[in-house]
């Protein structure tokens, strides 16, 4: 049999979402889609490792009834096999499928399937179903049948990335674009041993990044401590499906990251980290203004921010569970930089204990939801002496690549960032560290403008050659009058 590579995959994956298309609305699609995938799969590879293990010890009791031989154990009733077979209240089967694997695999699996409900017979009716699981039934999604065992987890990142396209405005909501998670991981440099959280972790892409940073660097990748928190159901189950068909061990938590923190220790404190990254929905409203007056775990020391402007919350939570040499790197909107109020007293606070390391302005349109420009801010707990008292501010808006809904960073570009930022350097109309005492003296206003001198350089106007030319074009224009006069002579007309 031939065997399945990543863009037959995708194809096959991309093609079940046409399936959906006018049933329901594409940012909806996700939810089905990666539940059936991820349903199959178990199934698969349960069978798999059970056949394996069949013919190595000749125990079918061994084999197929022991859950602890096997990943996951899937019960007859869970099982794709079962599933295909049936044709009506294909939703109602869906849902207790799911329920049954859940309960098999309680501390892997607990919360991951059920929050999906398939059992609506209005959007998704059995006629829709079985042609979905008539179409997952074409491929065989065991480990022997794939060209490379990473391909299940690339191809669900491929469609993690369209359904974000797809869905629009909404897809901003789980989902940051490739390139810009690759930037701020490159920034932030992860390495082996470390501990690294994402408190808005979206569907996990900060987290795997990191994983595939240390295999790029040949480093040991198991040996890293992941940690996320998200507070829609839905988007953290993708997030926990995401990791385990990555193969990554990673601590998931659901909630709210400003009212409800989870990552905490065994004495409720928060957990402290290496390596804090997050993108947190831009300006968020309705954060948890009220339950930051009495936040017992004392995160925004620096000030309360707005009511309506959540960036300083996330910037605050970040920086409180960094441990004492940790580094932070968030995606904010530019007005995080220059905003007064109650957030210009925050960024003095940072400002003034010297944990802001850098500003790094990037393009517009890179975001799904937002055509706004953005802006990273790189935190660093243990600044290197050349470092301290300084800002590095780099202009990134203008390398990018032109799309047709969104804006890319190219490699050339996310190397270029990371290379000046890593170099310290001083780049004209680019970047430059700026001292403390000169954003003291602009009011603690962050303004890349203020720092970098943005505007394009006018080109130099010979006044000479210019006069020339003109010279030049009123002799062109008298001759030409000249031939037309005696054109209009010819023709009886007086001039």
């Amino acid at each position: 049999m031939e065997k399945v590579t990543l863009e037959k995959l995708k194809a096959h994956l991309w093609e079940s979402a046409n399936i959906l298309r006018g049933s329901i609305d594409a940012s909806d699609y996700k939810n089905y889609i990666f539940g059936l995938l991820f349903l199959k799969r178990l199934s698969d590879v349960f069978d798999e490792e059970g056949e394996r293990m069949e013919k190595e010890t000749k125990d079918k009791e061994l084999a197929w009834k022991t859950p602890d031989e096997h990943g996951f154990f899937v019960p007859k009733k869970a099982h794709w096999n079962h599933i295909k077979t049936k044709t009506q209240n294909l939703g109602e089967l869906l849902n207790k499928a799911n329920a049954a694997l859940e309960e098999a695999n309680d501390k892997k699996l607990e919360g991951v399937l059920v929050a999906t409900d398939f059992n609506d017979k209005d959007r998704l009716p059995d006629e829709i179903l079985s042609k979905l699981i008539a179409h997952f039934s074409k491929f065989s999604l065991r480990n022997d049948n794939l060209s490379d065992p990473d391909i299940l987890g690339r191809a669900y990142e491929y469609l993690i990335e369209q359904f974000a396209d797809d869905a629009g405005k909404k897809g901003g909501e789980f989902y940051t674009p490739k390139e810009v998670v690759k930037l701020l991981v490159e920034i932030l440099d992860p390495q082996e041993s470390m501990r690294i959280s994402d408190p808005a972790c979206g569907s996990g892409g900060m987290l795997i990044q990191s994983v595939f940073h240390l295999r790029e660097n040949k480093q040991n990748w198991k040996n890293v401590s992941l940690y996320g928190q998200e507070r829609n159901i839905g988007t953290w189950a993708i997030c926990k499906m995401n990791m385990l068909l990555h193969g990554i061990t990673a601590t998931l938590e659901k909630g709210d990251t400003l009212r409800k923190p989870r990552l905490l220790t065994k004495k409720s404190k928060l957990k402290e980290f290496d390596i804090v990254i997050a993108n947190p929905p831009f300006s968020l409203k309705n954060w948890g203004y009220e339950e930051a007056q009495h936040d017992s775990y004392r995160r925004f020391r620096f000030g309360i921010p707005p009511k309506g402007y959540g960036d300083y919350a996330f910037v605050q939570h970040m920086i409180a569970t960094l441990n004492f040499t940790g580094r932070a790197g968030v995606v904010l909107p530019h007005g995080v930089l220059f905003r007064g109020g109650a957030e210009g007293k925050i960024r003095q606070g940072i400002l003034e204990e010297d944990l802001l390391d850098a500003v790094i302005g990037l393009p517009q349109n890179l975001f799904y939801g937002t055509g706004i420009p953005a802006c990273l801010f790189i935190i660093n707990k243990n600044k290197p002496k050349e470092h301290k008292g300084k800002v590095f501010f780099l202009y990134g808006a203008n390398d990018y690549l032109e799309g047709k809904n969104q804006n890319k960073l190219r490699g050339q570009d996310i190397k270029k960032i990371v290379d000046a930022y890593r170099g310290y350097k001083a780049i004209d109309k680019y970047c430059w560290a700026v001292s403390l005492d000169e954003i003291r003296s602009n009011d603690y206003n962050l303004n890349i403008a203020r720092y970098i001198d943005v505007t394009e350089e006018e080109e130099e106007i010979d006044v000479h050659e210019v006069i020339n030319e003109l010279k030049n074009l009123k002799k062109e224009r008298a001759k030409t009058e000249n031939k037309m006069n005696d054109f209009l002579k010819e023709l009886g007309y007086k001039i």
